[in-house]
């Protein structure tokens, strides 16, 4: 066993970062953010007063001036910087041989992706922010889809919409920046709607897209819709959108319509998600989510419990079994949504999705 907490840095500082210090604070591991660094050292300095003071857990991060002196005192880093640095940050921390969590998406492009997807897969340990996999609404859904008695997936319906992703919460503005981000709605945040929407149901095989720039932010697509076909012969649509309704912070809304039940979510984490078929319906929120999920032995670790009990065993010269979602997920995710891009600029022309994807006998 290791002697002391699991030494973690952060690199990038921003809301994202705080809300994975959040989760290891609130599930009470023995870990200690030790070092972080971001390009805005007031963003850095504020991260670590935070850190400090409302997650006294994790003990007081330094403020670092190089990404090396983050390096240099860590265990395993969280990689929560903007899109387009992913890849540098990824390769550095993966040379040093450090278990990496990396946020979605994982690059800019398909191919930064698939050079990070390589970068990741190198280290003892790794992860992606596709943490939404982990959700207990999101698990509670697949386990309503999965359930034989639902009969074949039919349809889905997918609507995701957020408020225009700068200032708020987020205290920056790179996400409107494409040299930055990459791109808009779909890469940015609807990458997470391209993961669920195989991890709910199994692979995508074709899909169509059109884009919209309503805010006339150039290079960033603020309206989405999609249509699709998954291998077993369901469809689905998604559309997703970024607005200016400061009240609706980030929302999603899904129907899976099955032969012999309707399963719908509304909102992200513990729903409600409601079940309705001939002979029973289901209402399920809060709390009641996870006891449900227990009930029924599915587990409901979160995705930075998990990817910690991993940085656990190698330091403890062990090695980690596969963690999901991981490179391959978020490549398969990036893969999908750039399938989308690909037929969006072809005006809307289906486009064909490699073979592969996550099936839900997987596990997810």
């Amino acid at each position: 066993m290791t002697e002391r907490p699991t030494a973690l840095g952060f690199l990038g500082c921003g809301f994202i970062a705080r809300y994975h210090a959040m989760q290891l604070a609130v599930a009470g591991h023995d870990c200690s953010a030790v070092a972080c660094h971001d390009p805005d050292g007031e963003r850095a300095a504020r991260f670590a007063r935070e850190v400090a003071s409302q997650m006294p857990a994790l003990g007081s991060p330094e403020v670092c001036g190089s990404v090396e002196e983050v390096l240099d005192a860590s265990d395993a880093v969280f990689v929560c910087t903007w899109t387009a640095a992913h890849r540098e940050l990824v390769v550095a921390a993966a040379d040093r041989g450090l278990p990496v969590f990396c946020e979605k998406p994982l690059g800019t492009s398909l191919a930064d992706a698939e050079a990070v997807a390589l970068a990741l897969e190198s280290t003892p340990a790794h992860a992606v922010g596709l943490v939404l996999r982990s959700s207990p609404a999101m698990l509670a859904v697949q386990e309503l889809v999965r359930d034989p008695a639902a009969g074949a997936v039919m349809n889905v319906v997918f609507r995701d919409d957020q408020y225009l992703p700068v200032d708020g919460l987020y205290e920056s503005r790179w996400r409107v920046d494409a040299t930055l981000a990459g791109s808009g709605a779909l890469l940015e945040h609807s990458i997470h709607d391209a993961d669920l929407l195989e991890f709910l149901v199994g692979p995508i095989d074709a899909v169509g897209a059109h884009v919209g720039h309503f805010h006339g932010i150039d290079g960033i697509e603020d309206n989405v819709t999609a249509m699709g076909r998954y291998q077993s012969g369901a469809t689905f649509s998604l559309a997703s959108v970024w607005h200016d309704i400061d009240a609706r912070s980030s929302l999603r809304r899904i129907e899976v319509f099955c032969a012999n039940r309707l399963v719908t979510l509304e909102g992200d984490v513990f729903g409600p998600v409601l079940m309705q078929s001939d002979d029973e319906t289901l209402h399920l929120e809060g709390d009641e989510i996870v006891d449900w999920l227990d009930h029924r032995d599915v587990p409901t670790e979160s995705t930075e419990t998990a990817f910690l009990h991993a940085v656990g065993q190698h330091l403890e010269g062990r090695k980690p079994a596969r963690l999901r979602p991981d490179a391959a997920d978020a490549l398969r995710a990036h893969q999908v949504v750039d399938a989308m891009y690909r037929s969006a600029a072809a005006g809307g022309a289906p486009v064909d999705v490699p073979a592969g994807g996550t099936a839900t006998g997987e596990g997810g």
